[in-house]
Protein backbone atom coordinates (compact mmCIF):
# COMPACT_ATOMS: atom_id res chain seq x y z
CA UNK A 1 0.00 0.00 0.00
CA UNK A 2 1.34 3.40 -0.84
CA UNK A 3 2.45 5.33 2.16
CA UNK A 4 1.16 8.71 1.05
CA UNK A 5 3.55 10.38 3.46
CA UNK A 6 3.63 13.53 1.38
CA UNK A 7 -0.03 14.25 2.05
CA UNK A 8 -0.25 13.48 5.74
CA UNK A 9 1.83 15.89 7.73
CA UNK A 10 -0.16 19.05 8.14
CA UNK A 11 -3.37 20.46 9.61
CA UNK A 12 -3.11 18.16 12.62
CA UNK A 13 -5.40 18.94 15.58
CA UNK A 14 -4.73 18.21 19.21
CA UNK A 15 -5.71 14.58 19.86
CA UNK A 16 -7.77 15.48 22.90
CA UNK A 17 -10.39 16.72 20.45
CA UNK A 18 -11.68 13.50 19.07
CA UNK A 19 -13.46 14.80 15.98
CA UNK A 20 -10.99 17.30 14.58
CA UNK A 21 -8.65 16.74 11.65
CA UNK A 22 -5.22 15.36 12.46
CA UNK A 23 -2.26 14.80 10.45
CA UNK A 24 0.98 12.91 7.71
CA UNK A 25 1.23 12.41 4.08
CA UNK A 26 2.20 9.46 2.28
CA UNK A 27 5.90 7.09 5.27
CA UNK A 28 6.25 9.22 6.35
CA UNK A 29 6.28 8.16 7.42
CA UNK A 30 6.36 7.75 6.73
CA UNK A 31 4.30 5.98 6.08
CA UNK A 32 4.83 5.61 5.50
CA UNK A 33 4.86 5.68 2.72
CA UNK A 34 5.36 6.30 -0.97
CA UNK A 35 7.43 8.59 -3.11
CA UNK A 36 5.82 12.01 -3.45
CA UNK A 37 5.49 12.04 -7.23
CA UNK A 38 3.76 8.66 -7.15
CA UNK A 39 1.35 9.17 -4.24
CA UNK A 40 -2.29 9.87 -4.85
CA UNK A 41 -4.94 10.16 -2.20
CA UNK A 42 -7.99 8.06 -2.90
CA UNK A 43 -11.24 9.97 -3.33
CA UNK A 44 -14.60 8.31 -2.63
CA UNK A 45 -15.35 8.18 -6.36
CA UNK A 46 -12.21 6.10 -6.88
CA UNK A 47 -13.29 3.39 -4.46
CA UNK A 48 -14.88 0.89 -6.78
CA UNK A 49 -14.22 -2.85 -6.95
CA UNK A 50 -10.58 -2.83 -5.86
CA UNK A 51 -11.43 -3.40 -2.22
CA UNK A 52 -9.89 -6.69 -1.00
CA UNK A 53 -11.86 -9.21 1.01
CA UNK A 54 -12.18 -8.05 4.59
CA UNK A 55 -10.38 -10.10 7.23
CA UNK A 56 -12.87 -11.83 9.54
CA UNK A 57 -12.25 -10.53 13.03
CA UNK A 58 -13.35 -11.79 16.43
CA UNK A 59 -12.59 -10.23 19.79
CA UNK A 60 -9.60 -11.87 21.46
CA UNK A 61 -10.02 -13.69 24.73
CA UNK A 62 -7.79 -13.07 27.73
CA UNK A 63 -6.88 -10.15 29.93
CA UNK A 64 -6.13 -6.84 28.31
CA UNK A 65 -2.49 -5.70 28.43
CA UNK A 66 -1.51 -3.14 31.03
CA UNK A 67 -1.76 0.44 29.81
CA UNK A 68 0.33 3.57 29.99
CA UNK A 69 -1.16 6.82 28.75
CA UNK A 70 -0.93 9.52 27.80
CA UNK A 71 2.69 9.06 26.82
CA UNK A 72 4.26 12.08 25.11
CA UNK A 73 7.40 11.20 23.16
CA UNK A 74 9.46 14.29 22.53
CA UNK A 75 12.23 15.15 20.07
CA UNK A 76 14.40 18.06 21.19
CA UNK A 77 16.54 20.26 18.94
CA UNK A 78 19.95 18.78 18.14
CA UNK A 79 22.86 19.30 15.77
CA UNK A 80 21.18 17.33 12.96
CA UNK A 81 17.63 18.66 13.19
CA UNK A 82 15.83 21.48 15.01
CA UNK A 83 12.41 23.08 14.94
CA UNK A 84 13.69 26.64 15.16
CA UNK A 85 10.36 28.45 15.39
CA UNK A 86 6.71 28.16 14.40
CA UNK A 87 3.57 30.25 14.13
CA UNK A 88 1.12 31.87 11.72
CA UNK A 89 0.55 28.53 10.01
CA UNK A 90 4.20 27.80 9.24
CA UNK A 91 7.28 26.20 10.77
CA UNK A 92 10.96 27.10 10.46
CA UNK A 93 13.27 24.08 10.64
CA UNK A 94 16.99 23.36 10.42
CA UNK A 95 17.81 20.17 8.48
CA UNK A 96 21.57 19.77 8.55
CA UNK A 97 22.99 22.75 6.60
CA UNK A 98 19.62 24.08 5.40
CA UNK A 99 17.01 26.30 6.98
CA UNK A 100 13.55 25.37 5.62
CA UNK A 101 10.07 26.96 5.86
CA UNK A 102 6.99 24.75 5.41
CA UNK A 103 3.25 25.05 6.10
CA UNK A 104 2.05 23.84 9.50
CA UNK A 105 -1.68 24.02 10.10
CA UNK A 106 -1.39 23.44 13.84
CA UNK A 107 0.90 26.42 14.44
CA UNK A 108 -1.98 28.79 15.25
CA UNK A 109 0.13 30.87 17.67
CA UNK A 110 2.47 33.77 16.85
CA UNK A 111 6.08 33.44 15.77
CA UNK A 112 8.69 33.96 18.47
CA UNK A 113 11.66 34.80 16.24
CA UNK A 114 11.90 38.09 14.33
CA UNK A 115 11.16 38.21 10.61
CA UNK A 116 14.87 38.47 9.72
CA UNK A 117 15.43 34.94 11.08
CA UNK A 118 12.70 33.53 8.85
CA UNK A 119 14.08 35.48 5.89
CA UNK A 120 17.35 33.55 6.17
CA UNK A 121 15.61 30.41 4.89
CA UNK A 122 17.35 28.40 2.16
CA UNK A 123 14.14 26.76 0.95
CA UNK A 124 10.45 27.66 1.24
CA UNK A 125 7.60 25.40 0.24
CA UNK A 126 5.09 27.42 -1.71
CA UNK A 127 2.47 27.14 -4.42
CA UNK A 128 -0.45 24.81 -3.86
CA UNK A 129 -0.44 24.00 -0.15
CA UNK A 130 -3.73 22.12 -0.09
CA UNK A 131 -3.48 18.62 1.38
CA UNK A 132 -4.34 17.10 -2.00
CA UNK A 133 -2.24 19.41 -4.12
CA UNK A 134 1.30 19.41 -5.42
CA UNK A 135 3.34 22.46 -4.55
CA UNK A 136 6.86 23.61 -5.23
CA UNK A 137 9.97 24.80 -3.46
CA UNK A 138 11.38 28.30 -3.75
CA UNK A 139 15.08 28.88 -3.05
CA UNK A 140 15.64 32.52 -2.01
CA UNK A 141 19.43 32.38 -1.95
CA UNK A 142 20.54 29.99 -4.66
CA UNK A 143 19.05 26.92 -6.37
CA UNK A 144 19.56 23.71 -4.41
CA UNK A 145 19.70 20.14 -5.67
CA UNK A 146 17.02 17.56 -5.00
CA UNK A 147 19.08 15.91 -2.25
CA UNK A 148 21.53 16.92 0.45
CA UNK A 149 23.46 14.97 3.09
CA UNK A 150 21.84 14.52 6.48
CA UNK A 151 22.60 12.55 9.62
CA UNK A 152 20.69 10.91 12.47
CA UNK A 153 22.62 9.60 15.46
CA UNK A 154 25.65 8.91 13.29
CA UNK A 155 23.64 7.39 10.40
CA UNK A 156 24.12 9.30 7.14
CA UNK A 157 21.20 9.61 4.74
CA UNK A 158 19.85 11.95 2.06
CA UNK A 159 17.33 14.71 2.66
CA UNK A 160 15.07 15.44 -0.34
CA UNK A 161 12.85 18.26 -1.53
CA UNK A 162 9.58 16.58 -2.57
CA UNK A 163 6.60 18.06 -4.36
CA UNK A 164 4.42 17.37 -1.33
CA UNK A 165 6.42 19.62 1.02
CA UNK A 166 8.27 16.83 2.85
CA UNK A 167 11.96 16.07 2.90
CA UNK A 168 12.29 12.28 3.07
CA UNK A 169 12.51 11.96 6.84
CA UNK A 170 10.18 12.52 9.79
CA UNK A 171 12.31 13.58 12.79
CA UNK A 172 9.57 12.96 15.38
CA UNK A 173 9.94 9.24 14.69
CA UNK A 174 13.37 9.31 16.37
CA UNK A 175 11.69 8.41 19.68
CA UNK A 176 10.40 5.17 18.15
CA UNK A 177 13.74 4.47 16.45
CA UNK A 178 15.63 4.78 19.74
CA UNK A 179 13.09 2.60 21.56
CA UNK A 180 13.29 -0.16 18.94
CA UNK A 181 17.10 -0.07 18.90
CA UNK A 182 17.08 -0.47 22.68
CA UNK A 183 14.76 -3.48 22.51
CA UNK A 184 16.96 -5.14 19.89
CA UNK A 185 20.12 -4.59 21.92
CA UNK A 186 18.52 -5.76 25.18
CA UNK A 187 17.16 -8.96 23.62
CA UNK A 188 20.67 -10.46 23.30
CA UNK A 189 19.42 -12.83 20.59
CA UNK A 190 18.64 -12.66 16.87
CA UNK A 191 15.74 -10.29 16.23
CA UNK A 192 13.59 -10.03 13.09
CA UNK A 193 11.93 -6.68 12.32
CA UNK A 194 9.15 -5.99 9.81
CA UNK A 195 8.74 -2.36 8.74
CA UNK A 196 5.47 -1.84 6.84
CA UNK A 197 4.92 1.41 4.90
CA UNK A 198 8.66 1.89 5.43
CA UNK A 199 9.19 4.90 3.13
CA UNK A 200 12.84 5.96 2.83
CA UNK A 201 14.18 3.61 5.44
CA UNK A 202 15.50 5.41 8.51
CA UNK A 203 13.70 3.06 10.92
CA UNK A 204 15.03 0.07 8.99
CA UNK A 205 18.58 1.40 9.05
CA UNK A 206 18.45 2.07 12.79
CA UNK A 207 17.13 -1.44 13.46
CA UNK A 208 19.72 -3.06 11.20
CA UNK A 209 22.55 -1.14 12.83
CA UNK A 210 21.30 -2.35 16.22
CA UNK A 211 21.70 -5.93 15.01
CA UNK A 212 18.30 -6.93 13.63
CA UNK A 213 17.41 -8.70 10.41
CA UNK A 214 15.00 -6.30 8.71
CA UNK A 215 12.25 -6.65 6.11
CA UNK A 216 11.23 -3.26 4.71
CA UNK A 217 7.98 -3.00 2.69
CA UNK A 218 6.66 -0.06 0.69
CA UNK A 219 4.42 0.06 -2.38
CA UNK A 220 6.48 2.78 -4.05
CA UNK A 221 9.46 1.76 -6.18
CA UNK A 222 10.80 5.28 -5.87
CA UNK A 223 10.69 5.18 -2.08
CA UNK A 224 12.48 1.82 -2.05
CA UNK A 225 15.11 3.28 -4.38
CA UNK A 226 15.66 6.15 -1.96
CA UNK A 227 15.88 3.70 0.94
CA UNK A 228 18.57 1.69 -0.86
CA UNK A 229 20.50 4.90 -1.50
CA UNK A 230 20.27 5.71 2.20
CA UNK A 231 21.61 2.26 3.09
CA UNK A 232 24.66 2.86 0.90
CA UNK A 233 25.06 6.40 2.22
CA UNK A 234 24.96 5.11 5.81
CA UNK A 235 27.67 2.51 5.17
CA UNK A 236 25.25 -0.28 6.11
CA UNK A 237 25.24 -2.16 2.81
CA UNK A 238 26.41 -5.32 4.58
CA UNK A 239 23.44 -5.34 6.98
CA UNK A 240 20.61 -7.84 6.35
CA UNK A 241 17.77 -5.70 4.97
CA UNK A 242 15.21 -7.03 2.46
CA UNK A 243 13.73 -4.19 0.39
CA UNK A 244 10.30 -5.21 -0.93
CA UNK A 245 8.00 -3.26 -3.27
CA UNK A 246 4.56 -4.55 -2.30
CA UNK A 247 1.20 -3.69 -0.85
CA UNK A 248 1.66 -3.87 2.92
CA UNK A 249 -1.55 -5.76 3.68
CA UNK A 250 -1.01 -8.33 0.95
CA UNK A 251 2.57 -8.88 2.06
CA UNK A 252 1.50 -9.42 5.69
CA UNK A 253 -1.22 -11.84 4.58
CA UNK A 254 1.32 -13.90 2.63
CA UNK A 255 3.70 -13.91 5.58
CA UNK A 256 0.90 -15.28 7.75
CA UNK A 257 0.20 -18.08 5.25
CA UNK A 258 3.90 -18.88 4.84
CA UNK A 259 4.49 -19.04 8.58
CA UNK A 260 7.01 -16.16 8.52
CA UNK A 261 7.24 -14.52 11.92
CA UNK A 262 8.76 -11.33 13.36
CA UNK A 263 9.82 -10.13 16.80
CA UNK A 264 9.04 -6.46 16.10
CA UNK A 265 6.50 -5.02 13.67
CA UNK A 266 6.40 -1.33 12.77
CA UNK A 267 3.49 0.02 10.76
CA UNK A 268 2.76 3.58 9.78
CA UNK A 269 -0.24 3.51 7.43
CA UNK A 270 -1.79 6.46 5.60
CA UNK A 271 -5.28 7.72 6.25
CA UNK A 272 -6.21 6.85 2.66
CA UNK A 273 -4.23 5.11 -0.03
CA UNK A 274 -4.15 2.91 -3.09
CA UNK A 275 -1.85 -0.04 -3.66
CA UNK A 276 0.04 -0.86 -6.87
CA UNK A 277 -2.84 -2.98 -8.21
CA UNK A 278 -5.64 -0.63 -7.23
CA UNK A 279 -6.06 -1.91 -3.68
CA UNK A 280 -7.93 0.70 -1.66
CA UNK A 281 -6.91 1.50 1.91
CA UNK A 282 -9.12 3.36 4.38
CA UNK A 283 -7.63 3.67 7.84
CA UNK A 284 -10.75 3.24 9.98
CA UNK A 285 -12.05 0.37 7.88
CA UNK A 286 -8.78 -1.49 7.37
CA UNK A 287 -6.64 -0.75 10.43
CA UNK A 288 -8.33 -3.35 12.68
CA UNK A 289 -7.60 -6.12 10.17
CA UNK A 290 -3.99 -5.05 9.65
CA UNK A 291 -3.42 -4.76 13.40
CA UNK A 292 -4.78 -8.30 13.81
CA UNK A 293 -2.43 -9.46 11.04
CA UNK A 294 0.51 -7.88 12.85
CA UNK A 295 -0.30 -9.95 15.92
CA UNK A 296 -0.68 -13.10 13.80
CA UNK A 297 2.84 -12.80 12.36
CA UNK A 298 4.64 -12.36 15.68
CA UNK A 299 7.14 -14.91 16.97
CA UNK A 300 6.38 -16.89 20.16
CA UNK A 301 8.59 -14.44 22.06
CA UNK A 302 7.84 -11.07 20.46
CA UNK A 303 9.22 -7.73 21.57
CA UNK A 304 6.90 -5.00 20.28
CA UNK A 305 4.39 -3.75 17.73
CA UNK A 306 4.46 -0.01 16.99
CA UNK A 307 1.62 1.85 15.23
CA UNK A 308 1.84 5.48 14.16
CA UNK A 309 -1.24 7.27 12.81
CA UNK A 310 -1.27 10.54 10.90
CA UNK A 311 -4.04 12.63 9.33
CA UNK A 312 -6.93 11.05 11.20
CA UNK A 313 -9.98 12.49 12.92
CA UNK A 314 -9.52 10.65 16.20
CA UNK A 315 -8.01 10.67 19.64
CA UNK A 316 -5.16 8.37 20.56
CA UNK A 317 -7.70 6.64 22.81
CA UNK A 318 -9.21 5.06 19.67
CA UNK A 319 -6.03 3.34 18.52
CA UNK A 320 -5.10 2.63 22.15
CA UNK A 321 -8.32 0.64 22.64
CA UNK A 322 -7.77 -1.16 19.33
CA UNK A 323 -4.25 -2.20 20.31
CA UNK A 324 -5.29 -3.38 23.79
CA UNK A 325 -8.13 -5.46 22.34
CA UNK A 326 -5.92 -6.92 19.62
CA UNK A 327 -3.19 -7.94 22.06
CA UNK A 328 -5.52 -9.35 24.73
CA UNK A 329 -4.01 -12.44 26.32
CA UNK A 330 -0.47 -11.43 25.32
CA UNK A 331 0.48 -9.64 28.53
CA UNK A 332 2.80 -6.70 28.20
CA UNK A 333 1.78 -3.04 28.06
CA UNK A 334 0.11 -0.81 25.50
CA UNK A 335 1.56 2.70 25.55
CA UNK A 336 -0.26 5.42 23.61
CA UNK A 337 -0.07 9.16 23.10
CA UNK A 338 1.54 11.69 20.79
CA UNK A 339 4.84 12.31 19.07
CA UNK A 340 5.90 15.93 19.49
CA UNK A 341 8.79 18.16 18.47
CA UNK A 342 10.02 20.73 20.96
CA UNK A 343 10.62 24.17 19.49
CA UNK A 344 13.96 25.91 20.11
CA UNK A 345 12.74 29.54 20.08
CA UNK A 346 10.01 29.54 22.72
CA UNK A 347 9.94 25.91 23.87
CA UNK A 348 6.46 25.21 22.52
CA UNK A 349 5.49 21.65 21.62
CA UNK A 350 4.34 20.87 18.07
CA UNK A 351 2.31 17.67 17.85
CA UNK A 352 2.93 15.59 14.73
CA UNK A 353 1.07 12.30 15.13
CA UNK A 354 -0.70 9.80 17.33
CA UNK A 355 0.87 6.48 18.24
CA UNK A 356 0.16 3.30 20.12
CA UNK A 357 2.63 0.51 20.80
CA UNK A 358 2.39 -2.86 22.45
CA UNK A 359 5.55 -3.82 24.34
CA UNK A 360 6.05 -7.32 25.69
CA UNK A 361 6.61 -7.82 29.40
CA UNK A 362 10.11 -8.80 30.52
CA UNK A 363 9.15 -12.38 31.25
CA UNK A 364 8.11 -12.86 27.60
CA UNK A 365 11.41 -11.67 26.18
Amino acid sequence: MKSFRDKRRDNRPHPARTEQPRLREASPAGRQQAAPAERREVKPADRQDAKPTQRVLARREGSLPAERLPLILEVAPNADYALLDSGAGEKLEQYGPYRIVRPEGQAIWQRALPAKEWERADAIFTGDTDEEGIGRWRFPKSPLGETWPMKHDGIDYLGRFTSFRHVGVFPEQASHWDHVAGLIAAAKRPVKVLNLFGYTGLASLVAARAGAEVTHVDASKKAIGWARENQEMAGLADKPIRWIVEDAVKFAEREERRGSRYDIVLFDPPAYGRGPKGEVWQLFEDLPGLTDLCRAILTPKPLAVVLTAYSIRASFFAIHALMRDTFAGMGGTVESGELIIRERSAGRALSTSLFSRWVASNERT
